[in-house]
């Protein structure tokens, strides 16, 4: 191994707490063409088991160390040339970890345009200046007249020259630097102040016109809103000392760093220097450098936020496959009507016009009627948006009017957050060419219940509406991390390759659009897969394609029963060993876990397959193609609150957890305003981090503390009142097996569903999110 790829591993290792071992085993995966999930998943024993968070983390880590030691051999390769590379220099460059450092070193060798010091260097100043550092007795006034000249007229511009060259030199001082961005990242302040006549306009970030903080401890949510009201131009911002204890100090810094130790007149001008220095060159490039680390630092806060949204989001638990009916509520166009059957596909749709102008309530009922009838429908999912409620009541009227003995379908708030941006995409025009826009947003309400992650792969992650200032955050950065944690769901869940569609098959360990795109091809030209070899059929996947993504792809009732299992193909042989220890057959093994309940796993390792992979195929065994998000709940909306107006404070409400951010959690309690419970209100304990408490699309029971109609805003609590605990309701421990029948509640409530955190009342709560409050 290379000195350079031992320092990055042992780098990276310390970060993801980790040995350096194991580092540069998994680094070699990665490099051979491996996928993060693939190797989370089936390289256990390489990796010494590194999660796929840990892994995700490497990668990014990897990728910075990288541009790291490329831009280091550039420093020392540029100053080498210009022959100035000491080796004290060189040893500096070697030792820097960071890029910050880096550049501070690289500073005074970088090609610049002409400045103030050089012009004074050709005036012949260099000499004033060190002889006013080597004999701080003499008076610079005195010294300054011995280097007057026709380009240097006065002792003043002479002093002003000698202090331009000291200045410059402070600025490129590399040392100097570290100590000033050391001390200013522990004490410095971060400053927001309105600028004069922004007050009426900038009234929604009124809590920053005159706010003062400590850089290092400001939480990043606050930190984006007070850099979106500096970019709107509402406030202005400065990041800078303390004026009473700081500002000497830093002083002082650089003061220590020029060598002034006493009163002599060489010193007090030199100390004069130093405050210069400080004011008018220091101080910019101090906050710049704060400013950058803080906008990167929340970036990376709100991006984390977004992540951990989405996927909760794309883990809710799926409805499971059954016909559905789905509502996209409407006032004047009407409500659009879509039925899907248990693969989600289109068997029925229409147009009802309840509400005005039309008021066709009678016509609307009937045709609901005659479709539940029709097709036997078991859910109902209604779009939470415009109408939402009002929809609940017609479709819960409905219910009442179904024959005794008939089957009651149970209806379903659902979120409408990307559908209507689906539904003008591209895909959906391919996907659905002869349907309206409008009923494929009711097609899109229908399948994201049955099955949140197969249908909301197909939005932008951004269109969905769980992110903390998602907007304002490094645009990149945000794609690759979604992009990861799409790509992570997706892997974990498995895609059974004879229904998933090509945007779900995308994101699979291995596939791509175009990959994903031939499956779906040659699945319609030659007709489902009965194995998962057949795969290799498929133009353009190749050897290493089908071990990235065999694996995650299933194939039910297929000719291989281990198809059907997330055991990849490479381990098949372990798998029948350890099913002939059982002396049984392996489809009469696969769920039955007393069978394998007297085997060992340490008996079955050996040279290709070590004790993770052992454990991992025994498990499966037990379990196979089981589903690891939590089982289908619903959370009811009490009756009688359809809108802020009804709401009081004390009311006691059940709803859904649409997002989390730093400084609370956003609840749907069905009135199209999301309520917050600040994290100071989620527990009777202290709370630093609210997804320690709660996470999208749990059903939780607040209380209402504030209701603001004007500003519509809704306070809630989750604390204990009366020796009542409001907390989230218990997830059931079991989880179901993949295309197991979905359990709900009989009564035809109208009832939100735990992915429900797409938001309601999406525009409105994005406003709230994007507005600091």
């Amino acid at each position: 191994m290379s000195v350079v790829a031992d320092r990055i591993a042992r780098q990276i290792a310390a970060d993801i707490n980790a040995r350096p071992e194991q580092v540069t085993a998994t680094v070699a995966l990665l490099d051979g063409g491996d996928t993060v999930p693939f190797v989370a998943r089936y390289r256990k024993e390489v990796t010494g088991g590194l999660d796929d968070t840990q892994l995700r983390r490497l990668a990014e880590r990897l990728d910075y160390l990288r541009d790291l030691e490329k831009r280091r051999a550039s420093i020392l390769a540029e100053i080498k040339d210009q022959g100035k590379l000491t080796d004290a220099l060189a040893g500096a460059i070697a030792t820097a970890d960071t890029k910050a450092v880096l550049e501070d070193l690289y500073l005074p060798f970088k090609p610049k345009r002409r400045t103030k010091a050089m012009i004074a260097r050709e005036n012949g100043l260099e000499p004033l200046l060190r002889n006013i550092l080597a004999d701080r007795a003499a008076d610079p006034e005195v010294l300054a007249q011995g280097y007057l000249s026709d380009a240097v007229a006065t002792t003043k511009e002479a002093l002003s020259g000698a202090r331009d060259i000291l200045v410059e030199e402070l600025g490129e001082n590399a040392a100097l630097l570290g100590r000033l961005r050391n001390v200013m990242q522990q004490e410095a302040l971060i400053t927001a102040r309105v600028i004069k006549g922004k007050e009426e306009v900038g009234a929604k970030f009124s809590d920053y016109f005159d706010h003062s903080e400590k850089w290092s401890a400001i939480p990043a949510h606050r930190a984006l809103a007070i850099l979106r009201a500096a970019k709107e131009d509402i406030v202005h911002i400065d990041i800078a000392p303390e004026e009473e204890a700081g500002l000497p100090r830093v002083v002082g810094i650089i003061a220590a760093e020029i060598g002034i130790t006493g009163q002599l007149p060489g010193d007090k001008w030199l100390h004069e220097v130093a405050v210069w220095t400080w004011k008018i060159k220091l101080s910019g490039t101090m906050f710049m450098d704060l400013l950058t680390d803080l906008r990167r630092r929340a970036h990376a806060a709100a991006i984390e936020v977004f992540a951990r949204n989405l996927k909760d989001l794309l883990l809710a638990a799926p409805a499971g496959a059954r016909v559905t009916l789905g509502l996209d509520p409407g006032i004047r166009t009407g409500c659009k009507i879509a039925v899907v059957d248990e693969t989600g596909k289109v068997i029925d749709t229409a147009t009802i016009y309840p509400f005005q102008p039309r008021n066709d309530l009678r016509g609307s009922e009937e045709t609901l009627l005659h479709l539940i009838k029709k097709h036997s429908i078991a859910l109902i999912a209604i779009g939470n948006g415009t109408a939402s409620r009002e929809s609940e009541k017609l479709v819960a009227d409905v219910i009442k009017r179904l024959p005794a003995g008939t089957t009651r379908p149970t209806p379903v708030i659902v979120s409408e957050a990307g559908a209507s941006v689906y539904s003008a995409s591209e895909l959906a025009s391919q996907e659905f060419p002869d349907v309206d826009v409008s009923i494929r947003g009711a097609i899109s309400i229908a399948r994201r219940l049955q099955d949140p992650l197969a249908e909301l792969v197909k939005i932008e992650p951004q269109a969905i509406g769980v992110g903390q200032y998602q907007h304002d955050v490094d645009q990149r950065k945000l794609a690759q991390s979604l992009a990861a944690v799409v790509e992570d769901a997706v892997n974990s869940v498995g895609v059974d390759v004879n229904m998933a569609s090509a945007p779900l098959l995308s994101h699979v360990a291995g596939l791509g659009s175009s990959l994903a795109q031939n499956i779906v091809a040659h699945r319609d030209a030659n007709g489902a897969f009965v194995t998962r070899k057949a795969l290799l059929k498929v133009a353009g996947l190749g050897p290493k394609a089908f071990e990235q993504c065999a694996g995650f792809l299933r194939i039910a009732q297929g000719d291989e029963p281990l198809d059907a299992s997330s055991v990849h193909p490479e381990a098949y042989d372990l798998a029948r060993k350890i099913v002939q220890a059982c002396g049984r057959d392996v489809r009469a093994i696969m769920g039955d876990s007393s069978a394998l309940a007297g085997l060992r796993a340490e008996q079955f390792v050996d040279e290709s397959f070590g004790l993770p992979t052992v454990r991992d195929i025994l498990a499966e065994l037990e379990k196979p193609g089981r589903d690891p998000r939590p089982a289908f709940q619903t959370a009811t909306f009490a009756e009688g609150i359809d809108s802020i107006t009804d709401l009081k404070p004390g009311m006691s409400l059940e709803g859904t957890v649409t997002n989390v951010a730093a400084f609370g959690a956003f609840v749907d309690i069905g009135v199209h305003q999301d309520g917050l419970v600040h994290v100071s209100q989620l527990a009777d304990r202290f709370v630093k981090d609210p997804h320690e408490v709660v996470k999208a699309g749990d059903v939780v029971r607040v209380r209402v503390t504030e209701v603001d109609v004007p500003r519509k805003r809704i306070g809630l609590t989750m604390r204990k009142e009366g020796g009542q605990e409001s907390a989230p309701r218990a997830r059931p421990e079991a989880k179901r097996k993949s295309g197991a029948k979905a359990t709900s509640s009989a009564s035809p409530k109208p009832t939100a569903n735990n992915q429900g955190a797409l938001g309601s009342a999406l525009a409105e709560a994005l406003k709230r999110r994007a507005d600091p409050q």
